[in-house]
């Protein structure tokens, strides 16, 4: 028996801008594209991983959510303390020079951690903290 991962959820307050974030900034496909208006589902994932998705969906859609959750919840993602991710990369250094040349909202530089990961972090264009580690070079 395997267990993958098929797909992570993030929210988006803003479906055209978390778009062009993750298809135009990070070069994701766009997979799926369901709902209109502020109610978009929207299903991107890594070209050549169509086993590997995030789906940035509106914050608390549903019947059980009340106004006032709703708020919080939406406070909680601009704050970029809730949801977030962690993405790996062949070169950090080139996907955070696309970064910073997108203009994206640069929260920390690539740096070498103590714990033996080189990272960076962004937030996308609804609070959600992206972190995107250097993946380790195989050994020859």
């Amino acid at each position: 028996m395997s267990i993958t991962i098929h797909s992570s959820f993030l929210p988006q307050t803003d479906a055209e801008a978390s778009l062009a974030f993750y298809r135009d900034v990070l070069g994701f496909e766009v997979r799926l594209d369901v709902g209109r208006g502020d109610l978009r589902w929207i299903t991107v994932g890594p070209v050549g991983q169509p086993d590997t998705a995030i789906v940035l969906h509106p914050v608390g859609v549903g019947r059980d959510v009340s106004e006032d959750e709703r708020r919080t919840l939406a406070e909680l993602v601009a704050k970029g303390s809730y949801f977030g991710i962690n993405l790996g990369s062949d070169d950090l250094d080139a996907v955070f020079a696309q970064l910073e040349r997108s203009g994206a909202d640069i929260v920390q530089e690539p740096i070498d951690q103590d714990y033996g990961v080189r990272d960076a972090a962004v937030r996308d264009p609804a609070g959600n903290l992206i972190r995107i580690q250097q993946n380790p070079t195989p050994e020859a």
